[in-house]
């Protein structure tokens, strides 16, 4: 089968919509993108990357070990997100045209891969990540066996029971704060540790886990009548959607603390060229989601509404940061 480069991109960038025709001439590589939501490996490449970039500030790097980490992180998430799509089709979530069916190809609702093909697209990236899990414990030391154990949990059961009881946004910060951006940093340096690690570690994670209050806040009223108690189904929609906005505001307030008391430099500042982009995306939070489709630029990707905004902002105030890091670790 030929490769198709072409939809490798386009899987990386956005969540393509496509045919079963489509679907079934495509390579092996282009369906397991499509399958595990490539598009959104952009957050966790990039929380290995700031942790990689900590390490090598620290004086404690390695490449092999670099390069590794962000391999493994990305295939953990990709069996997660593949791993909850299968749990929500089986308990019947993904059903008539739910919101996940809409906005691109859930393969299992729309019949693009059997069950049994789809378990194993699960199994073989699970075995993946879980082989470099089980490298870095053997490298590091068996104090990754405690990384390794708390993102083997958040991977089984973020779908079920976390998400469904309103532990889902929590378990994100954890994620991708302590656990990417820290785990990396833990393993590329050999196993040495800072606890202002934790930190940095925060000001990244807001922004994935302000991406995941603007899905649930979208699907909210799906949610609730299928049983799915999110945060925002919990709290509501405006309190969801304020407190998205109370974790944006809190990303400036800890690079601004991580500048003033010298951990980092002032290039890390470059983060304020998000602002337009931050004000923005306020602007979009602080009303009421529309119910129907808008007849404006906001209506891109429809039904992704909040989430795209959220999305969107996060990459930008993502590469931001990752920007600024990398310029203070060549001035020091």
């Amino acid at each position: 089968m030929i490769l198709n480069i072409p939809m490798w991109g386009k899987a990386l960038r956005v969540i393509p919509q496509i045919s079963k025709e489509e679907w079934n001439g495509l390579d092996i590589i282009s369906r397991w993108l499509i399958a595990s939501r490539a598009a959104v490996f952009i957050m966790t490449a990039i929380a290995g990357a700031i942790g990689g970039l900590l390490a090598y500030k620290t004086g404690y790097f390695s490449w092999p070990s670099f390069i590794l980490a962000i391999f493994g992180i990305v295939m953990a998430h990709a069996t997660n997100n593949m791993l909850n799509d299968y749990v929500d089709s089986k308990k019947g979530i993904d059903k008539d045209n739910y919101y996940r069916s809409q906005y691109g190809p859930q393969t299992l609702e729309h019949g693009l891969l059997t069950k049994q093909a789809f378990i194993r697209y699960i199994v073989v990236t699970g075995i993946i990540a879980s082989l470099v899990g089980v490298y870095f414990v053997i490298q590091t030391g068996p104090e990754v066996l405690w990384l390794f154990a708390a993102g083997l949990f958040f991977l089984l059961f973020y779908t079920w029971p976390l998400k469904y009881y309103g532990m889902g946004e929590p378990a994100v910060i954890l994620v991708w704060g302590p656990l990417m951006v820290g785990g990396t940093y833990f393993v590329v340096s050999g196993g040495h540790w800072e606890n202002w690690v934790v930190v940095v570690s925060l000001v990244y994670a807001l922004g994935p886990t302000t991406v995941l209050f603007g899905k649930h806040t979208d699907k909210l009223e799906e949610d609730k009548r299928k049983g799915v108690n999110t945060l925002p189904v919990i709290l509501g929609e405006k309190p969801a959607r304020y407190i998205t906005i109370l974790f944006w505001v809190l990303q400036f307030v800890f690079v601004g603390w991580l500048v003033i008391s010298g951990y980092l430099s002032w290039p890390l500042l470059v983060v304020v060229f998000a602002i337009p982009k931050l004000i923005e995306s306020i602007k979009v939070f602080s009303k009421p989601r529309p119910a129907e489709k808008p007849d404006n630029a906001l209506a891109v990707g429809w039904p992704l509404y909040l989430v795209h905004q959220a999305f969107v902002y996060n990459r930008q105030f993502g590469m931001l940061f990752l920007i600024g890091l990398i310029a203070d670790v060549v001035i020091r």
